[in-house]
């Protein structure tokens, strides 16, 4: 059997301290994420973590930066994650755009009400990828 991890990309966006998430509804209820999602294919990283942003956050985002390529797996049974984390600028809110399904709000969080979200947050990569960007 061939070994296949999902790959996927992530995006963490800082303002004056505090880090845009999303909340968003999963199979495992309501968590907290950076905006992020699956490569699609014909896509490159670039492209694709540009729409997850403004697809998830109705924010334009710039990439600036790979922080962090992580690898993840929620339990033996699931399925492997490839996660490539940027960071950049987000500019050009456009309040009034939908948000993809499941996305309930979009939220500007400091570190430490990320932290105390910690049993909330989708994976332990939200906020380690946090501490890398502080790092």
């Amino acid at each position: 059997m061939v070994w296949k991890p999902h790959v996927t990309v992530a995006a963490v966006i800082e303002n004056d301290g505090r880090f845009l998430l999303v909340e968003e509804q999963t199979d495992h209820g309501l968590a907290f994420n950076q905006p992020a999602g699956h490569l699609e294919e014909g896509e490159d990283l670039m492209t694709a973590v540009k729409r997850e942003v403004l697809e998830e956050t109705a924010w334009q985002f710039e990439p600036e930066a790979l922080i962090a390529v992580q690898l993840w797996r929620r339990s033996p049974e699931s399925p492997s994650f490839m996660r490539f984390v940027f960071t950049g600028r987000a500019f050009d809110h456009q309040p009034a755009r939908a948000l993809d399904d499941g996305i309930i709000a979009t939220h500007w969080l400091d570190r430490n009400q990320i932290a105390a979200k910690r049993h909330q947050l989708r994976s332990p990569l939200v906020l380690t990828s946090v501490e890398v960007y502080l790092g």
